[in-house]
């Protein structure tokens, strides 16, 4: 395909047939899929399943770093290996500058999930992009995040962070440039392609920015519940077989 612009979504939780219809419906060409707690082979897996000529899906993980009380969210894209949850944030940045990832920082200084401006400064060699705009997001939030980029003269993103379908296209980053692989797409994060975070506007975006704000309720009660005490060890567990024991110096528990 050819394009000189191209629309992404840097962040959605959500990938079925129906987040792919909307995704088209609304003109993204490519998604950024990074699910909560779910190992990279599975996201890859279930990217490529998704990835048609007409919509590009890429595998990314958002790393839960620090304990539950004291978690900082960074989302990577490009990795070379998995890397676990519940690893200390020094140790998750230099296992990710030693693959070479690209680094986005989702929802900087957002509730208690989030890296704040003394951390993205501290990490700022590693830093590809700074979240300027997503629907959890208040006003103050998008202000503050923007803020931050600026200050630390970082280039910006803006994403649906959909974990409700109904999210998906209402958020998107607009590239200028085509992007029609992964490595492209990454290609345009290190290299700081012009770009602008465009998002829909009026009575329905509002109504569907709400209802992903509310989701956190369920996602920090019921579902943090289910995670914690009934779920047993996540998948992403530091002490999973799968990660051979190289994260277990810096396993927060």
């Amino acid at each position: 395909m050819s394009r000189s612009v191209t629309r992404v979504d840097p962040h959605v939780k959500v990938l079925d047939d129906r987040v792919v219809r909307r995704a088209k419906r609304f003109g993204l060409d490519v998604l950024v899929y990074a699910p909560h707690f779910t190992r990279l082979a599975e996201i890859q897996e279930r990217a490529a399943a998704y990835t048609d000529d007409d919509l590009l899906v890429v595998p990314a993980r958002e790393l839960f770093t620090g304990p539950w009380r004291n978690r900082r969210h960074v989302l990577a894209l490009g990795l070379d290996g998995p890397i676990p949850d519940f690893i200390t944030l020094d140790g998750a940045m230099a296992e990710l500058r030693a693959q070479d990832a690209v680094v986005l920082v989702p929802h900087p200084e957002f509730l208690t999930v989030s890296l704040d401006e003394a951390a993205i400064r501290r990490y700022r060699d590693v830093v590809d992009a700074v979240e300027v705009y997503n629907p959890k997001h208040w006003a103050r939030h998008n202000r503050r995040a923007r803020a931050i980029a600026r200050d630390l003269d970082l280039p910006v993103f803006g994403s649906s962070y959909a974990h409700r379908h109904a999210t998906v296209g209402e958020v998107w980053t607009e590239f200028d440039t085509a992007v029609d692989t992964e490595t492209d797409l990454l290609a345009a994060f290190r290299e700081a392609t012009p770009r602008r975070v465009r998002h829909r506007t009026g009575l329905v975006h509002e109504v569907r920015r709400r209802a992903e704000f509310a989701h956190l309720g369920s996602e920090n009660s019921v579902k943090k519940f289910d995670r914690v005490v009934l779920s047993g060890t996540e998948a992403t567990h530091p002490r999973q077989p799968v990660y051979e024991g190289r994260f277990d110096d810096i396993a927060v528990y």
